[in-house]
């Protein structure tokens, strides 16, 4: 039975191809199903933003965000240093360990006893931390911390991939954009050459120095021209006619 539901929670998080795809559900559900899977008393994740700084996006309970708030704001606790090597950081006694004093008081407050903290890395790459608690004391066995990290490791896999996917449309969308705008440019420029009785080129001249002088996008005058919305006639080509 929980080779069965292990394998449904992994089919779960690999599952980030579809249109609808949601991040913050995505990784609630992740904090959610470490909580099930692992025993633990709760779970928080924390990723990177475009600045490379550490954020809390997700966890199983409020009071685990605001120790994760507030791990960042002292900028000090397992998930810190677990992001900046890039390997586990696991401490079985918090209280006993001496670490990070200020995190390890907040933490026994929010009930806390042990945390170990796994990075969301894909080979040199570090997007983030996964911190579980616990409120008892005590070492996660080698075979939790192992689905742990390979939980961790989808999940990165997972979001790595929507990231890339979001790139690569924004460069499609970008290059569309420049192919309607020269199609438009092209056109607009027919229709000066033939209007003024100019060659295509001094029409693209013309064309760019309108633009230039009005402070206006290429493509917005050349759409305005071939739309008949705009008629025109630029200083240039109106002292040339005249």
């Amino acid at each position: 039975m929980a080779e069965i539901q292990l394998s449904d929670v992994f089919v779960e998080m690999a599952d980030t191809l579809v249109d609808d795809f949601d991040v913050i559900e995505f990784l609630h559900v992740l904090t959610e199903r470490c909580v099930q899977l692992l025993g633990v008393s709760a779970v928080g994740l924390l990723l990177t933003d475009q600045q490379r700084t550490l954020q809390v996006v997700a966890a199983s309970s409020e009071r685990t965000r605001l120790l994760e708030l507030f791990q960042l704001q002292t900028d000090q606790g397992p998930c810190v240093d677990c992001f900046r090597s890039g390997q586990p950081v696991s401490v079985a006694d918090l209280p006993a360990a001496g670490q990070w004093p200020r995190f390890t008081a907040a933490a026994a407050e929010a009930g806390f006893a042990s945390v170990h903290a796994l990075p969301m890395r894909l080979r040199s790459e570090v997007i983030g931390a996964l911190n579980l608690f616990d409120v008892q004391p005590g070492a996660l066995d080698e075979g939790r911390l192992r689905i742990g990290q390979a939980l961790a490791d989808v999940a990165t896999i997972g979001l790595l991939q929507q990231r890339a996917i979001h790139r690569r449309d924004i460069l499609t969308e970008q290059l569309q954009t420049a192919l309607n705008s020269r199609v438009l440019i092209e056109q607009a420029k027919g229709v000066l050459a033939e209007r003024l009785q100019v060659d295509v080129g001094e029409a693209f001249v013309l064309l760019r120095g309108t633009a230039r002088s009005h402070n206006r996008r290429l493509s917005d005058v050349a759409r305005a021209i071939v739309d008949g919305s705009e008629q025109f006639v630029s200083e240039a080509s109106a002292r040339r006619l005249g």
